[in-house]
């Protein structure tokens, strides 16, 4: 059974979805006013894992990931660059979504976009209104009442007493309560905006997903996710707007990944501490990021810098020695080892799921990944035929798929295998001409890669280690 950490309970639930054997489940994308970081990068393949093993389990997942193209902080960049603001947002759409297919990140069931979802916008904000959750100040702007909502705080934890006091009315605000929220921003000069019942503007950044949500998943949806960091206030007014409208209960499954941090820091623009996708893409392969996530805890925080990336190549490579090919000359082999190897499969497949099972537990997912290469390698060592390997393999190459890993060889750059082979050639070389100081330099420094060598007298084989 599939067991679930609810950002709302705080507790690890069991998977009950609303409909048997189907999953609604939107998560929030990014603000499209700059190239996507890795930090984006994290999130969206978190849940791209997500995905895919509810997939693996049976289950039909629509899933929805936005894009918030109408938001200050392209206002602000299209001016300074002289760029229409929704022009600007298209472009880094389109960029991000290249980005998402070069991480091998599955394309979303859907991506609506805040600017397409105007009408809906402004009658979901009618119908707070005609409700009593929202009010109309006069200056244009539409607010959120949060008085209005008896269980206002209950995904932070928060008081609303308590936010109260730190809280405080910005100038040009016409709230009744400081912790009020902006459901629609009246236009200032030179800002792009829309018509509404209560003069130009544009939505606020809170109701643009509740909108967005209800049009593309209904009413009620299972799951809700995106980064810790949105948990409050974004998700928290979410769960009011869509709670106050329709009067049921928004999500089932709120689920909150943790954030990547670069010296301890968190990665954001704001902070200018960035690598963005691009960047990390033209030094590295998708698996190695993908191997960053899958080696931590989603809901913790990931610490990116050259070691963590360094490790993550190395344990990429270990998984790829699996799918080497068996010798030509391989004679076969005994009854044991094949017997051991087929065990191996089934022990692989069950670990593999229980881990998954146990809240997304990728570690120990790729614990099972692991092993199942150590015997894969252990029966090609041992004279295992194509045929022999080939289950292990396919087991091997189902499951490293369902945590979206290809392990490929990344074309047109140095085939770490290969390069591996040349040095091996060159070490045979070189213990001819009785070079030992220079052959063993070569062993002492793949060691250090993680490749393990062992010279027999058919020749030099080698692993990763």
């Amino acid at each position: 059974m599939l067991k679930i950490y609810n950002t709302l309970t705080r507790k690890t639930e069991e998977f009950q979805p609303l409909e048997p054997g189907k999953v609604k489940m939107y998560v929030c994308g990014v603000t499209v006013y700059n190239d996507a970081h890795v930090g984006h990068a994290m999130s969206a393949i978190v849940f791209d894992i997500i995905r895919r093993y509810m997939e693996y389990r049976g289950y039909e997942v629509r899933h929805v990931m936005n894009y918030t193209d109408v938001d200050d902080k392209i206002i602000n960049r299209a001016n300074a660059l002289g760029e229409d603001p929704l022009k600007l947002s298209q472009r880094y759409i389109e960029d991000y979504t290249n980005d998402l297919k070069s991480l091998n990140v599955l394309p979303a069931t859907s991506n609506p976009q805040v600017s397409k979802t105007m009408p809906l916008i402004i009658k979901f904000i009618e119908g707070l209104i005609e409700k009593g959750h929202a009010y109309a100040a006069p200056n244009g702007d539409v607010y959120f009442r949060v008085t209005s909502d008896a269980d206002y705080g209950k995904l932070s934890g928060r008081k609303l007493e308590d936010m109260q006091a730190g809280a405080r009315i910005e100038v040009g605000e016409q709230k009744e309560h400081p912790m009020d929220f902006a459901l629609w921003k009246a236009a200032k000069p030179g800002e792009i905006f829309w018509e509404s019942p209560w003069g130009k503007g544009r939505p606020g950044w809170h109701i643009e997903c509740s909108a967005m949500n209800l049009a593309e998943l209904g009413e009620q949806i299972d799951i809700h996710g995106g980064g810790n960091d949105l948990i409050f206030p974004h998700h928290e007014n979410e769960i009011a707007q869509s709670e106050s409208y329709t009067g049921k209960e928004f999500a089932r499954y709120w689920i909150h990944n943790g954030m990547l941090q670069l010296g301890g820091e968190k990665m954001s623009k704001s902070l200018g501490n960035i690598v963005n996708i691009k960047e990390f893409l033209s030094k590295h392969s998708a698996d190695v990021m993908r191997m960053l996530v899958l080696n931590g805890t989603y809901r913790a925080p990931l610490m990116f810098n050259d070691e963590t990336v360094a490790a993550a190549e190395r344990n990429v490579e270990r998984l790829k020695s699996a799918l080497k090919p068996a010798s030509p000359s391989a004679k076969g082999l005994p009854a044991d080892i094949l017997s051991a190897l087929a065990a191996a499969i089934e022990t692989a497949k069950t670990n593999f799921t229980e881990a998954m099972d146990n809240d997304f537990n990728t570690a120990s997912a790729i614990a099972a990944l692991f092993e199942l290469s150590k015997s894969i390698n252990t029966a090609r060592d041992n004279e295992a035929t194509a045929d022999q390997l080939q289950p292990a393999q396919d087991t091997f190459r189902e499951l490293a798929g369902v945590l979206g890993l290809t392990l490929e060889e990344k074309k047109g750059s140095g085939d770490a295998n290969k390069f591996i082979d040349l040095l091996i050639e060159v070490r045979s070389e070189v213990r001819k001409q009785k070079l030992w100081a220079l052959s063993d330099l070569i062993r002492d420094k793949l060691k250090e890669l993680g490749v393990s060598l062992e010279d027999t007298k058919d020749g030099t084989t080698w692993k990763w280690t």
